[in-house]
This record gives structure tokens, C-alpha cells and sequence, in this order.
């Protein structure tokens, strides 16, 4: 991998992605293992986007965010990369769950729900059979109308506990809440409900360097602090992109990065019609995140019976709102153990919350700090409980806030999940406003995640490569 901007690069390519996310990585490597020239431009000094990780003095490594994902992410990893990256997935199997209405562990599959919710939540057996049919029948044509909450009701009427279970780790997977169509929690869900949840052996450390040995291999050039600048078009169809001021000639364009930034802040509206700049105004953009990142010191081991994942609040019910709130009621905390990360000698954590971008971005320079400081406070603080004298144990924390992942992804509005469900057909439709302009990145919360990422950058490469040939 070449780390100094557009060195060797060429004047002209088949295809220029944008962004070096999952999605644009993936819809990278299937193009040039399909014979296309490949240009793939990240802004930041590292590919990985959401997926991606960093280093602290003293050798802590971590991982930006918390990662869990279906076991479908085994099948495509295989497929669309290879063999080593497939199997370096691994099962968690300490998912826990702690809050006023109850307080449990699972393994987060179907046969294991299935039994909390009828022996501990006593929810009758056929209606937790029908419930989990209903959501793995789910289709992208189905009915929009139906939101999550209502889904829960139709089901599990009055029943906030099961509501609680059932929700909160699909929230904090994609963003999801009640408000949104049900199609969005139910395809997601019944993904995670197959086997499980997965995550990647050895670190996304490990992970992207594989993957840009991957590209690399099938012949695509891949650099970083390349900041696309303009997506550039003549008589309706893509022409070049201007990348740190140099104009580079391609056929086709794959844009990983914000939808609506691709389309407003690269490409201009003024190349689209005006229903569809209209339709494309009209997307909502998702929620963001606050992570605290915790090292203990070295040789300083968690008891593994903390779990992998652990869902926590001190609210009393469900609530979206709650969640987002800045006065924080829920956090899910990670635990990477050293087997998480092979000849590590030390435990890492990382609590994450969901988060509104506005509550941070209109902070003045020292409430902005201020908070920061509150939240790793508080973090601590709460974290004690589950991990007794936590405080002598640390040897460095520190927080990011929706601005921090504006700052390092250029998402607008710093969103960790893209948009809402009404993106997806926005993305999907920008090929027909400009030909060969394509995008893939988190939208639609269903095409969300790192399987969501992987495979929608999949649908992309396969329509890109239709059109070359």
C-alpha cells in the first residue's frame, strides 16, 4: 500500500471509489479481481472508515468502535475476499444484558431467545415462533408503513421487557428505533438471530491490513490523504474526479462517502433533476455516537464472565429519546480480552453510546471539553460495577464524540449509521440521474454495519461491472 498521495497513480482508471470504507474497500477489491483498473482514494491516512483502528502510546491498540455482526459476514468475506479473512471470524458468546427490568446472558442466537422468552420472560412459544418468522420473511417490497413499535405490539402487546430485549442491541447495531419501518429491524434482526454474533479475531488493525494486501494483489491502487474534491460531469455522465487538485479521468465512479455529501458537496445538484435533488433533500440522516476508550494497564485481566458484550441501562423502560440523550442512561460496553487479540498482554474496553450530532457540535470550546470529561467520568464510574476498582486499573481513556467521527470520516453530521431507511432508494436511483455514478456506504439502516457494508459495496461492483462491459 502506497501512503503517499496519488503516487504512480495513473491519468485515467476504469473506476474511482471514493472512500475506503467496507463498502467502497469491497466494491474495490470484486472490480479489479474482475480485470477493471481501480483507483480507490481515502481522505483519511488509513483505509477502514468506521472499521478501522488506532494506536496509543505505551502499544494500546483499539478499535474505534464496538464490532458485532451476523455470521452471514463468513459467506462474504470468503466470497468477496478470501479465505484467511473468513476465518479469522469468531462467535461471542458472552452477550449480557443488565437493567431494571432484568438482568441476563445469552448467546444471542435463536434457540437461545427463544428459551429466554418463553422460561424467563414467559412469553407463550408459538407467539415467539410466529414473531421470529414474521421478521425472517421480511422484504425490501414489503409494506413501509409499519413501524418497529408497531411490529412489538401486534406480538408482544403491552410487554416493554421484551420490547427492551429485543431492541436495544439491533439500536445500537444500525441505529434502528421504533419510529422506523419495521422492515428495517426485521431483516437485521433476523440476520443476527441465525447464529449469533461474530466479531474479527486479532483486531481491524489486522483485518484492513489484509484487505489492502488483498487489493493490492488483484491489481488496485489504493492511496490515502487523497481528498476527492469534485465529481466531474459532461453531457449527464461521470468525466473525472478532481482528488488534492489533480483531475483524474474514469468511466465510472463509486462513492463511498455521506450520500447526501456525495451528491451536494461533490457532484452539485445542479446536475439532477429537480425531483430527485428534491428526494435527495428530503433524507434524513442517522444518528452518531460517543465512545470512551479504556486500556488497563498491562497483564491487568477482566474475568472473562463480564462477557464479550454487555448491554447496560438505568432507565426504566426502552426509549429512543433516552438513548440518545447526552445525559446517559445506556452504554454497551466491549471487552477485548487478549485472545481478542492474539499476543496482546492487556484488556481493552470500549463503551459506546448513541448520540445526537447537535447536542455536541453547539457546545462552546471549553463545554466541549467539559463534556468529554463528564463522559469518561461517568463512564468509569458506572463501569466499576462490573468492574471492581476500575479506576486503579486504567492506564489510559479517552472519548469521541460525534464530532470526532465527522472530523476523521467527513460524514456529515458525524453519522455513524448514514441514513434512514429512505436513503437506500436515493443511492440506488444516482445511477439513473448521472451514468456511471454509483454509491454504497451506510444507508437505509438495512445496509448498514460491516455486513450491511460488505454487501451492499457487493450489489454496487456487480451493477458498475454490467455497465463497463
Amino acid at each position: 500500500m502506497v501512503n503517499h498521495p496519488l503516487e504512480n497513480a495513473r491519468d485515467s482508471y476504469d473506476v474511482v471509489v471514493i472512500g475506503a470504507g467496507l463498502g467502497g474497500m469491497t466494491a474495490a477489491n470484486i472490480l479489479a479481481r474482475s480485470g477493471h483498473s481501480v483507483l480507490l482514494l481515502e481522505q483519511h491516512h488509513k483505509p477502514g472508515g468506521l472499521a478501522t483502528w488506532f494506536r496509543r502510546a505505551g502499544g494500546h491498540i483499539f478499535d474505534v468502535s464496538l464490532h458485532g455482526f451476523p455470521v452471514g459476514m463468513i459467506k462474504s468475506c470468503r466470497r468477496y475476499w478470501n479465505r484467511e479473512i473468513a476465518d479469522s471470524i469468531v462467535q461471542l458468546k458472552g452477550i449480557r444484558f443488565d437493567n431494571p427490568m432484568f438482568s441476563l446472558s445469552t448467546t444471542f442466537d435463536r434457540e437461545d431467545f427463544t428459551n429466554l422468552l418463553t422460561d424467563k420472560l414467559n412469553v407463550p412459544a408459538e407467539t415467539v415462533e410466529q414473531f421470529f418468522d414474521t421478521a425472517r420473511g421480511m422484504q425490501f417490497t414489503d409494506d413501509q408503513q409499519l413501524t418497529t413499535g408497531q411490529l412489538f405490539e401486534q406480538f408482544f402487546p403491552g410487554r416493554e421487557d421484551v420490547v427492551r430485549l429485543l431492541m436495544e442491541p439491533i439500536t445500537y447495531a444500525n441505529g434502528s428505533t421504533l419510529e422506523d419501518p419495521a422492515i428495517t429491524y426485521g431483516i437485521v434482526f433476523s440476520n443476527f438471530m441465525s447464529k449469533g454474533v461474530y466479531t474479527f479475531q486479532g483486531g481491524t488493525d489486522r483485518l484492513i491490513s489484509m484487505m489492502a494486501t488483498q487489493l493490492e494483489e488483484n491489481g488496485a491502487h489504493l492511496r490515502t490523504r487523497c481528498s476527492v474534491e469534485r465529481i466531474n460531469v459532461a453531457g449527464g455522465r461521470v468525466e473525472s474526479v478532481t482528488v488534492n487538485g489533480r483531475s483524474v479521468k474514469t468511466r465510472a465512479v463509486v462513492s463511498n462517502a455521506n450520500l447526501k455529501g456525495t451528491i451536494f458537496n461533490l457532484l452539485g445538484s445542479e446536475h439532477l433533476s429537480n425531483d430527485f435533488a428534491e428526494q435527495a433533500r428530503a433524507v434524513r440522516l442517522n444518528n452518531s455516537s460517543t465512545q470512551v476508550y479504556i486500556a488497563l494497564t498491562p497483564g491487568e485481566m477482566i474475568d472473562e464472565s463480564t462477557g464479550d458484550l454487555l448491554f447496560t441501562s438505568t432507565a426504566p423502560t426502552f426509549r429512543t429519546e433516552a438513548l440518545l440523550s447526552r445525559n446517559v442512561t445506556s452504554r454497551t460496553y466491549s471487552f477485548y480480552y487478549p485472545r481478542t487479540r492474539p499476543g496482546s498482554d492487556r484488556c481493552i474496553i470500549v463503551a459506546s453510546t448513541n448520540a445526537n450530532y447537535k447536542d455536541w457540535a453547539d457546545l462552546s470550546k471549553d463545554d466541549y471539553e467539559a463534556g468529554k470529561e463528564d463522559l469518561i467520568n461517568s463512564t468509569l464510574e458506572h463501569l466499576d460495577k462490573y468492574v471492581p476498582n476500575v479506576y486503579e486499573k486504567v492506564s489510559h481513556v479517552e472519548a469521541a464524540t460525534p464530532l470526532t467521527f465527522q472530523r476523521y470520516t467527513r460524514h456529515l453530521e458525524g453519522a455513524s449509521f448514514g441514513t434512514k431507511f429512505e436513503g437506500l432508494a436515493v443511492s440506488r436511483g444516482l445511477p439513473k440521474q448521472i451514468a456511471g455514478l454509483y454509491h454504497t456506504g451506510s444507508v437505509g439502516i438495512i445496509m448498514s454495519g460491516w455486513l450491511g457494508a460488505v454487501n451492499y459495496g457487493v450489489i454496487v461492483a456487480n451493477d458498475v461491472d454490467a455497465f463497463l462491459l
